[in-house]
């Protein structure tokens, strides 16, 4: 059963301040705020972002009848997109500003992406299509580490040098 939720929810200043400030103090360096149940088809969360996260490279392939896009939009601070090839060479990086030109993008499913922060604080929105099962979300490339391993910080120190 899917817990009720309000009405309305809002997304203000103390809200994302908030958020900033518990990602700040996770291993991880973010934070996702769900509007969303993980039964729910249409996934729509905030991910706070501090630098130095590390997001190993993945693409969403998912069953007939649903679609793997994600869709990105930066709120606050900025970030790297990275678009990856099956072998892990990267073929498009793009930045994503919340005061600049670019500020959201959408991919498309068995894109394979990673992203770098680029500013303290930043904060995106994503929506893509649910429900959310942890074992089946993402396909990771394998010549990537996992989260937590040593050679994480290298990746994201050669993926910021692209910004």
């Amino acid at each position: 059963m899917i817990n009720p939720r309000p009405d309305v929810q809002l997304v203000t200043r103390s809200l994302l301040t908030d958020l900033c400030a518990e990602a700040a103090t996770t291993v991880r360096k973010r934070k996702n705020y769900n509007f969303h149940e993980h039964p729910e088809r249409v996934q729509r969360f905030l991910n706070v972002l501090q630098p130095g996260t590390y997001v190993r490279p993945h693409c969403h392939d998912r069953a007939d009848g649903v679609n793997g896009f994600e869709f990105f939009l930066v709120l606050q601070g900025a970030i790297g997109m990275i678009i990856l090839n099956a072998d892990g060479d990267v073929v498009r990086s793009e930045r994503l500003d919340a005061n600049g030109e670019a500020r959201g993008i959408e991919l498309a499913e068995g894109l394979y992406h990673t992203l770098v922060v680029l500013e303290p604080d930043s904060v995106i929105f994503e929506l893509k299509e649910g429900p959310y099962q942890v074992s089946t979300d993402k396909d990771f490339l394998q010549m990537f580490p996992p989260e937590g391993s040593a050679e994480c910080e290298k990746w994201v120190r050669s993926w910021e040098m692209l910004f």
